[in-house]
């Protein structure tokens, strides 16, 4: 069997309705009160599963793996050229320009702190306290200016546009934002940015871990200079990211990573060191030996995601978002957090605080009672979670004493059961309370198996 183009050379299929099959989907959870039920898997903004393609096509490589770019043999040579043929299916799948590099990475993460370490000297970086830690913390060696929370996309390009017009002296300056908040789901006006940006000589980075999921991510019509994005959550969760965009910074920059790969040619010195000559392109920065199973992972998801077509998988996604919000309407009881307003566009990403809850005995009892998976804390977004939450969060009460919200995250794997099981759910912790006594372990709530 050849898998070099089986699982990348497939017909275009007629877009999905359903959602798409997906790792997981019948998988049988206990709860406390008795019985079992199917699992309803909402932190797909934490880690997405694996689609069903994805996983067939990574198993029927898995076998003909082999080392990348340095080994001579017929495994070896299918391998790097699967590896290559993801890059440039990822390429195709952001849209990029020519001349723009994509680089595998770890995740998110990794891509924003491998920029970070390619920024020009006297390079100032300015970043929305929104943003996830990924893009908030990368920084520590250029100058930031940290950006206050807007309360409109108008708002946003504004603040933005008044910073880099007071910015002296003028030199090299990047922009970082995210395509979709993972704390609100709420959309940024990302094309207003990169003009804004551009109109007063920085560049910009797009944090595209919650966009790409959900949305079409162009990086020539959004006129974004790097892209980032992770594997796990664009349903390829094999421990590998994304981050393209121009190569010049990337090029001039010493290696993020030193080592094997990233080196043409090294040499012993007469000074008794070692001299090094680094390789240009892609290869500067991926040392070591790549993880040709991730990166395979991503191009099979970007390919699946691309043929279902993202109109139908984000319209299906409003749908659930509104069966959320509709049926929840009425439970005065769960504010819904969010910077632009409740009808802000936003992907299948919602966090919300109940009165007289503590978020993580909520998030328990949803698990523990019902089978629903969700995420409770800050997030990682801890200055946004914070302003969000203001001096009114949830109450002090429960299971912990921590003020922190709820977050149900869903995609184009979930099926509308599981979105109306949470609604009924929520409903009825509300209004009759939890069924079971719980309590706080290693900081967490968890049921009393005592009770």
């Amino acid at each position: 069997m050849s898998v070099s183009t089986a699982a990348v050379d497939r017909p275009v299929r007629a877009p999905l309705a359903a959602p798409l099959p997906v790792l997981g989907r019948d998988v049988t959870v206990p709860l406390v009160t008795g019985g079992e039920v199917t699992y309803a898997a909402l932190d797909y903004a934490a880690s997405a599963p694996a689609l069903q393609r994805v996983w067939d096509d990574v198993a029927a490589y898995a076998p003909y793996y082999g080392s990348v770019h340095r080994g001579a043999g017929h495994l070896s040579r299918l391998s790097t050229d699967l590896f290559e043929n993801a890059r440039r299916t990822v390429g195709e799948f952001l849209d990029c320009r020519a001349g723009d590099q994509v680089l595998f990475t770890r995740s998110t993460t990794d891509s924003l702190n491998l920029l970070a370490a390619a920024l020009p000297d006297g390079c100032e970086v300015f970043v929305f306290e929104t943003e996830h830690h990924a893009s908030l913390l990368p920084w520590r060696g250029a100058r930031v200016t940290f950006l206050d929370a807007p309360d409109s996309p108008r708002t946003a390009v504004t603040v933005l546009e008044r910073a880099l017009a007071d910015r002296e002296p003028y030199g090299p300056a990047l922009v970082c934002v995210t395509g979709a908040s993972n704390v609100t789901g709420e959309l940024w006006p990302v094309r207003e940015l990169a003009a804004a940006a551009h109109a007063h000589g920085a560049r910009i980075v797009l944090d595209a871990a919650q966009l790409a999921p959900h949305h079409a991510v162009s990086v020539r019509d959004l006129e974004v200079d790097w892209v980032a994005f992770s594997g796990h959550k664009l349903y390829a969760p094999f421990g590998s990211g994304v981050l393209a965009g121009r190569a010049d910074w990337l090029g001039e920059a010493e290696p993020y990573l030193a080592g094997g790969g990233a080196s043409r040619r090294v040499t012993r010195g007469a000074d008794g060191g070692v001299g090094v000559e680094w390789h240009d392109g892609a290869a500067r920065h991926e040392a070591g030996s790549p993880n040709v199973i991730g990166a395979y992972a991503i191009a099979s998801a970007c390919r699946a995601l691309t043929e279902a077509g993202f109109e139908e998988l984000a319209a299906r996604e409003e749908a659930l978002v509104r069966t959320v919000r509709d049926g929840l309407a009425d439970v005065p009881e769960v504010r819904f957090l969010s910077l632009f307003g409740d009808d802000a566009p936003r992907v299948g990403v919602l966090s919300f605080v109940v009165e007289g809850w503590n978020s993580s005995h909520f998030a328990a009892a949803l698990s523990a009672e019902y089978g629903i998976g969700v995420r409770d804390g800050l997030f990682c977004a801890h200055p946004l979670l914070r302003r969000l939450l203001g001096g009114d969060g949830q109450a002090r009460g429960g299971c912990g004493a921590a003020d922190n919200a709820i977050r149900v995250s869903f995609g184009a794997g979930t099926p509308d059961e599981h979105v109306e099981r949470f609604v009924r759910a929520v409903r009825e912790l509300v209004r009759d309370g939890a069924r079971w006594s719980y309590r706080t372990v290693d900081g967490r709530c968890v049921p009393d198996v005592s009770a």
